[in-house]
């Protein structure tokens, strides 16, 4: 497969997570959206619930790896890439090596527990037993918007709740 066909199909799957990503904001969840991809075809896909679902590991990645495991039914998703909105937590990046996630591509680093080379570099550590190749940056601009953007809007709101209750009293 040539360079501009892999980034075609790179941009194709990113854009299915951004959907994703989008319906976990409409739940007032963090929009994050993931796709696991084998021979081409999207074999799980999950966005982040955790408030929703009561459970801290609810997140895209991993509940996209959940039904690729199921999918394959195999623990193991050798040969398949998972395609995030933002780049894995230490928890989802720890899931990647123990899947053995062939490949990774995020849109958006991630300052704060960036896992895959912004904070750590869990996926490509090479004192692990599986090492992952990592591409970033396809929609970054895109994904990282609507991360900020949400942001935005939840301070604005704890800003607005502040004020109304300073009022009441």
């Amino acid at each position: 497969m040539n360079n501009k066909t892999q980034k075609e199909l790179d941009l194709a799957f990113m854009q299915n997570a951004y959907q994703l990503a989008q319906q976990a904001e409409a739940i007032n969840e963090i929009p994050v959206g993931a796709v696991v991809v084998a021979n081409g075809k999207i074999i799980g896909e999950g966005f982040n619930q955790p408030i929703t679902l009561n459970d801290p590991s609810a997140h895209a990645e991993m509940i996209a790896i959940r039904q690729a495991g199921k999918y394959l039914s195999n623990y193991r998703l050798i040969d398949c890439t998972l395609y995030v909105t933002l780049e894995p937590c230490p928890m989802c990046a720890g899931l990647l090596v123990h899947s053995r996630i062939n490949r990774l591509v995020y849109a958006s680093k991630d300052a704060k527990t960036g896992s895959a080379g912004s904070l750590f570099n869990l996926v490509e550590h090479e004192s692990l037993n599986h090492q992952i190749e990592v591409c970033d940056g396809i929609m970054a601009t895109e994904c990282s918007a609507l991360i900020s953007a949400f942001f935005k809007r939840r301070r604005a709101e704890k800003k607005a709740d502040k004020l109304s209750k300073r009022h009441l009293t």
